[in-house]
């Protein structure tokens, strides 16, 4: 029997804790009949090993993804010294075996530090990059070699939170803040090597996205659970704004002028960063860009 379809949800973001073995396109798919609408989308893709904050966007909110994208992440993850795959994590097939017993805690705080702050990070082979116009993960399941350009990425946080006993294989928890497009799966291959035992990942949990954290996020088994005649709850384009972006109070004036393409002066904001402009109600009007003197709209949330 087919499951009825529910009233559409509000425009805005849901935060879900993705649970393991899914894809991100299999949760954006769930929660589009859990929200009665087709425009769904998610911002920062998570593997399928991996749980966590996933960040999903409905109806006019999609619009905010491409931002909430660009926020730094928070991640636990466990690295598996001893052994490197060829996916950098559990899924792959095993590469190379090393003694990892003698490996010592000086020795991962040294290699740590050297992964810590602005580096060159090359990312994993099987991953979203586009090689040519094809994903480098199917240039590698088509049985290619793919030699991914080193790029740089900040990493905030590395931080070593617990090391198992020692044996052939170490397992090493740890807690990373990073900038987007930073592969924790890279960062744990890049810490086996420079150990010289080879490593890899066995487990990762992004905990948060900008201010966006498993405190508000819902599983999918609490979200299906709901009442099927009640729309689910969502965050509001506002606060969804606010937690990736510095936010520009503007007036009912400025709303207008914004809403017909016009810019706005500048007071203080900052040069690098998109600018939510959020009314004294708590509407999201649009998301600004610094031009000079002004602020200029990079897109106008029209009103529904």
């Amino acid at each position: 029997m087919s499951e009825p379809r529910r009233p559409t949800a509000s425009d805005g973001v849901v935060v879900v804790d993705k649970p393991a073995g899914w894809t991100s396109h299999d949760v954006v798919a769930r929660m589009r009949r859990l929200a009665g609408t087709r425009r769904v989308g998610h911002a920062g893709t998570l593997d399928p090993m991996a749980t966590g904050v996933l960040v999903v966007g409905i109806g006019r909110a999609t619009r905010l993804l491409t931002y909430i994208t660009g926020a730094d992440k928070e991640y636990l993850a466990t690295v598996r010294l001893g052994q490197s795959t060829t996916t950098d994590d559990a899924e792959g097939e095993t590469l190379t075996r090393a003694d990892a017993s003698t490996v010592t805690g000086a020795d991962i705080s040294t290699a740590v530090a050297a992964l810590t702050g602005d580096i060159m990070q090359v990312p994993s082979a099987v991953s979203a990059i586009k090689v040519d116009g094809v994903r480098s993960y199917a240039r590698v399941r088509a049985g290619q070699d793919v030699d991914l350009p080193p790029r740089p990425v900040h990493v905030e946080t590395f931080e070593v939170t617990d090391v198992g006993p020692p044996g052939l294989v170490l397992d090493v928890d740890i807690r990373v803040v990073c900038s987007a497009g930073t592969y924790i799966r890279a960062l744990a291959r890049d810490l086996g090597t420079a150990l010289g035992v080879g490593g890899h990942l066995t487990m990762l949990r992004r905990t948060r996205v900008g201010s966006l954290t498993l405190t508000e996020a819902r599983t999918l088994d609490t979200l299906t659970a709901t009442d099927p005649e009640t729309p689910i709850s969502v965050t509001s384009p506002a606060a969804a704004a606010q937690a990736v972006m510095p936010t520009r109070p503007i007036t009912d004036a400025e709303a207008q002028d914004l809403t017909f393409g016009r810019r706005i002066s500048r007071h203080d904001e900052p040069d690098a960063h998109p600018v939510a402009a959020i009314t004294d109600d708590g509407t999201l009007v649009a998301v600004l860009t610094p031009t000079g003197d002004h602020l200029r709209p990079l897109f106008v949330l029209t009103p529904s």
